[in-house]
């Protein structure tokens, strides 16, 4: 039998493999715990026309009105997504809206005073007409965007233009490594699957 030896090069690549295996491994398990305990908001314009984005913000805020005090006190995602079944009547009743509340896809997202890392989360999605212009993101559950009720239309819940930063937290450069890492890996099983 014919034993051959593993080269330099080929153990260092075995074994960056094995590496990248288990960090993405460890990062989507993070990922999915942190999202069993969030609902997020997901408000899409008709379009991108000015009038159709005012139009978005003023029913974030409608949305919002509607939701905020249904679910203050609620103490876990599965309450939360009862209540929030109970309301979409009241929602879809708004406007011309469609409304859905299921998993989605949400890339990794900075709030400003914290982020969310890429991956499946369950959401409400509000479509307004044709839903083919910008969005707005938020977590309803718990209430992370009410603030938006009391502040400008452009205020800091608002996405970021451009391309998105992973940092979790100003203050530490190690929550950018995981949420890049979690985005990277979420993106590779997405290509495979």
């Amino acid at each position: 039998m014919y034993k051959q030896k593993l080269r330099p090069w080929e153990a260092a690549l075995l074994l960056a493999l094995c590496a990248l295996f288990f960090t993405g491994a460890w990062a989507q398990t993070a990922q999915e715990a942190l999202a069993g305990g969030l609902v997020r908001l997901h408000v899409v314009a008709n379009s991108d026309s000015d009038a159709d984005q005012a139009a978005k913000l003023q029913m974030r805020d409608r949305v919002l009105a509607v939701l905020a005090p249904a679910l203050e006190g609620c103490g876990s995602r599965e309450d939360a997504v009862n209540i929030i079944l109970e309301h979409i009547p009241d929602l879809e009743a708004l406007g011309d809206v469609e409304v859905r509340l299921g998993t989605e896809y949400y890339p990794t997202r900075d709030y400003g005073s914290f982020a969310l890392p890429a991956g499946q989360y369950v959401s409400l999605r509000v479509i307004l007409g044709a839903g083919e212009g910008r969005n707005w993101w938020c977590v309803v559950f718990p209430p992370l965007c009410t603030e938006a009720l009391a502040g400008p239309a452009e205020d800091a819940f608002q996405p970021l233009e451009g391309e998105d930063t992973a940092a979790a937290d100003r203050d530490g450069p190690g929550y950018v490594i995981r949420f890049r890492l979690l985005e990277w890996w979420g993106m590779l099983v997405r290509a495979l699957g």
